[in-house]
């Protein structure tokens, strides 16, 4: 082969490896650059007691941002309104913080090796979960987040999780 022949094949082989997609040369982010921004729910079930109870028509938001802090909630999406514009009644605000299952915020990591999330409750609307250390395990695939917990809440409950990232 003459030198013009594998100068001009190089070329076109550096030019063929410019082309592609950027993605392809580039290292994919870690598995905690990936779960930074803002999740919306679209599944939540409670197991307890060997009891599965998914939440109908579950709304809430989860987000994590890129200094380790985070802040979910969660509500069954067809909460009952109060009876009054005033004051609601003890039964009124005992379901509503029922229905209202999820609010909690605090520190995050991940352990990229396990593929587990771990979150530090700092507040919660659950008291006994205040202090408490929820480790869930991560599947991530596009746009699509499910966490299901590796350790018990202080409750005793396990949760499962579903997000899709929001647009």
């Amino acid at each position: 082969m003459n030198r013009r022949f594998i100068i001009s094949l190089s070329a076109i082989a550096a030019f063929g490896v410019y082309l592609l997609p950027g993605t392809a040369l580039s290292q994919q982010k870690s598995l905690r650059e990936q779960l930074v921004g803002t999740w919306m729910l679209v599944s939540f079930e409670r197991t307890a007691n060997g009891a599965k109870q998914p939440v109908a028509n579950p709304k809430g938001i989860l987000m994590f941002d890129a200094g380790g802090r985070y802040v979910m909630a969660g509500e069954r999406g067809d909460r009952p309104k109060f009876q009054s514009a005033g004051q609601p009644t003890t039964d009124e605000l005992a379901t509503a913080t029922l229905d209202f299952f999820a609010a909690n915020f605090g520190t995050w990591s991940v352990s990229e090796a396990d593929k587990t999330l771990s979150q530090r409750y700092d507040g919660a609307l659950r008291p006994n979960n205040e202090g408490t250390d929820v480790v869930t395990t991560v599947s991530l695939t596009g746009d699509e987040l499910k966490l299901t917990s590796v350790n018990l809440l202080a409750t005793g409950v396990r949760i499962d999780q579903t997000y899709r990232r929001a647009k």
